[in-house]
């Protein structure tokens, strides 16, 4: 796995430069009154009221999210100035993150030393981790590969007004949203399901988080034939990977479960090359659920939390599982296959029967499932269905608060018969192209119970074809922040 490059090239601080000369920019903001900070003041006086005088004639404003830079006139100050627009209202946690990774990100495009970030004398102290989380994933990028980086690394990033521990957070917070988007953007030939495994042995090696692999032998052992049967068309051969974070007492565990198909070329029901471009990316379950485990050990989080990655690749042989077949899952319930394309609820169904057995208080599971849910909500929304309405509410409250865009999808009764099977108890897609996000929870729903249970479909979210202010294309790490933050609550 590559390693990244932020951990590698740029210190974090939190104490100001005594010798302002020596920071090459210095980020503040200014709401949209135009109501200089303490900071802006300092900075005006040196330079004879500069500031004060663009402000008056229109040439600085304080609109949510605008960025001016500013050459600043003393030799005695920073080299630079960006302004950074705070809007009318108190900045939430999103704005923080998002306004300190788009003001990080435009810094981006050159060499510099120290930039110090001084968001949080205008932002509240309870969003000021959510300042060095955005810092943090605005230094990470998709151009793992590039001969010369895209991105220009300051050799540090200074946080005035920042505790230690607000600091330490934030970045394990970015860190860790990172490597869920850095496993997402490497190449299918460099992670697979055996490389997956291994990847998260290392990262947890030092962490009181176990890791455990069911190799192919285990998953026949354990009757694991939905997950062997997406998995048997590829030279490599599928994982299991359980992740058990146990610091709770006598709890019972929350579950998490992502969806790992490294590579998805559609198997039989072949994808077109243009569909099959970004089908890396259909691990961003099992990455997200990386990333979480990972932030909740490294913030010794006391709660039981284990997370499963089913991880299988989906690829053409001539053991490919069929159209036609009759799975038996670990489950005991009969799966008939009627695409090779629907093959990330088929490792699922697996998935979820073993996290069964670990009797958790909740289920949440995490895939890049369905094209429908892109449909119905565009690609920014994750899509939630569900079987506990109280379950949902409070991953919509910390989606809310973390600023993710998070929207329920009903799970009536009447979507049950789409997804019975004539000659199976149940197939693997539903009737026809109506409603295909709904009946692949349906699916998904034989196979928790009656367990609280929440399916997250981040089809749309989890990895992006164009860049935005406050973060590159590709991997996105959704849904980091919000489970993190549910899972303390």
């Amino acid at each position: 796995m590559t390693e990244s490059k932020f951990d590698v090239s740029v210190k974090l601080t939190s104490g100001s430069a005594e010798d302002q000369s020596a920071v090459d920019v210095l980020i503040l903001g200014l709401p949209s009154n135009n109501s200089l900070s303490a900071s802006l003041r300092d900075l005006d006086e040196l330079g004879n009221g500069w500031l004060t005088r663009l402000v008056n004639s229109g040439q600085l404003r304080g609109s949510r999210c605008e960025m001016t830079l500013l050459g600043v006139p003393s030799e005695i100050g920073p080299k630079m100035l960006l302004v950074v627009g705070l809007g009318e209202s108190a900045a939430t946690r999103s704005d923080a993150y998002e306004m300190t990774a788009a003001a990080i990100r435009s810094l981006l495009d050159r060499p510099r030393g120290r930039i110090e970030v001084r968001l949080a004398e205008s932002i509240a102290d309870e969003q000021h981790d959510a300042i060095v989380a955005g810092a943090v994933t605005a230094c990470e990028g998709q151009a793992l590969y590039r001969s010369e980086p895209s991105l220009k690394l300051p050799t540090e990033i200074a946080f005035p007004g920042i505790s230690q521990k607000q600091l330490e957070r934030g970045q394990t917070i970015g860190d860790c949203i990172n490597q869920a988007r850095r496993m997402v953007n490497e190449p299918p030939a460099v992670l697979y399901p055996e490389s997956f495994a291994n990847e998260v042995k290392t990262l947890f090696s030092d962490k009181e988080t176990t890791v455990e692999i069911w190799d192919e032998h285990r998953l026949a052992e354990e009757q694991c034939r939905a997950i062997l049967a997406v998995g048997a068309g590829s030279s490599r051969p599928p994982r299991l990977v359980i992740m058990s974070h146990l610091c709770g007492g006598d709890e019972p565990p929350i579950v998490l479960v992502g969806k790992g198909v490294t590579f998805d070329s559609g198997g039989l029901s072949l994808k077109p090359s243009d569909a099959m471009i970004d089908m890396k990316c259909d691990m961003a379950g099992a990455a997200t659920v990386v990333g979480v485990m990972h932030a909740l050990a490294r913030l010794g989080i006391r709660r039981n939390v284990i997370g499963f990655c089913g991880l299988a690749e989906n690829m053409v042989s001539g053991t490919s599982y069929k159209l036609g077949d009759v799975i038996k899952t670990r489950s005991g319930k009969t799966i008939e296959i009627l695409n090779t394309d629907a093959e990330g609820r088929v490792v699922l169904a697996d998935t979820l029967d073993v996290a069964k057995d670990y009797q958790p208080k909740a289920i949440v599971d995490l895939a890049t499932l369905t094209g429908a849910c892109m449909v119905a909500l565009g690609r920014d929304v994750v899509g939630a269905m569900t079987n506990d309405d109280s379950l949902l509410e409070e991953i919509e409250a910390a989606a809310s608060s973390e600023g993710e865009l998070l929207w329920q999808l009903p799970m009536f009764k009447h979507y049950d018969e789409q997804v019975k099977s004539k000659v199976a108890d149940i197939k693997n897609i539903g009737d026809g192209r109506w409603g295909g996000a709904i009946t692949a929870a349906k699916f998904l729903e034989n196979f928790v119970d009656d367990l609280p249970w929440v399916h997250l479909d981040i089809a749309g979210p989890a990895f992006a074809d164009q860049p935005k202010p406050h973060r590159d294309a590709g991997a996105t790490g959704v849904m980091v922040r919000t489970l993190l933050r549910w899972i303390e609550g």
